[in-house]
């Protein structure tokens, strides 16, 4: 029952997945979240956020925001870093992934996802079928919704740890 919410891979932070081999393997299409995964909640697009999404460019990858937040939120980020967006992007259903590999015109199979919450960002893309990267929020300071929700995902965290530990060894053969 908990597996629905696992990510098919987890790091401490979007700056460190090795995307150059995830485009070896065939993804062409990244889809992000962006506060508490690119930067901190309503912080506009640092350095490292514009140099990630230049690298990307130049591996090939395609792009796109899809964020739960407000237009005025998320299109400032979206157009600093020069990729299109979604915003109130309704996830985790999964309109907004379709709508998003529409927009850079990718299927699943070549999608994935990059977000740091498991019952919005994880579970939506995995319900769409798109391979999905969880990262560690930048930023302990958040809404107190997101709060509560933190403490549920600790409890699925901590069922995903010990499943992760046999699933380990697919990953490392996977290269990720």
């Amino acid at each position: 029952m908990l597996k629905r919410f696992y990510p098919g891979a987890y790091w401490k932070s979007a700056y460190e997945i090795p995307f150059e081999r995830l485009y070896e393997k065939g993804y062409r299409g990244i889809i992000f979240d962006v506060d508490n995964t690119l930067v901190p909640h309503g912080a506009p697009a640092d350095e490292k956020a514009l140099e990630l999404f230049d690298r990307l460019r130049r591996i090939g990858f395609l792009t796109c925001i899809l964020s739960n937040n407000k237009e005025p939120r998320v299109q400032p980020f979206a157009a600093s870093v020069k990729s299109p967006y979604l915003y109130k992007g309704g996830k985790p259903r999964i309109r907004g992934y379709q709508k998003a590999m529409e927009l850079m015109g990718t299927k699943r199979e070549q999608t994935l996802f990059v977000g740091d919450q498991l019952f919005t960002d994880v579970w939506g893309a995995n319900r769409a079928g798109i391979f999905s990267i969880l990262t560690k929020p930048i930023d302990p300071r958040e809404e107190i919704q997101i709060v509560l929700k933190r403490f549920l995902e600790a409890v699925v965290l901590f069922f995903y740890q010990r499943w992760r530990q046999n699933y380990k060894k697919q990953l490392k053969s996977d290269g990720l």
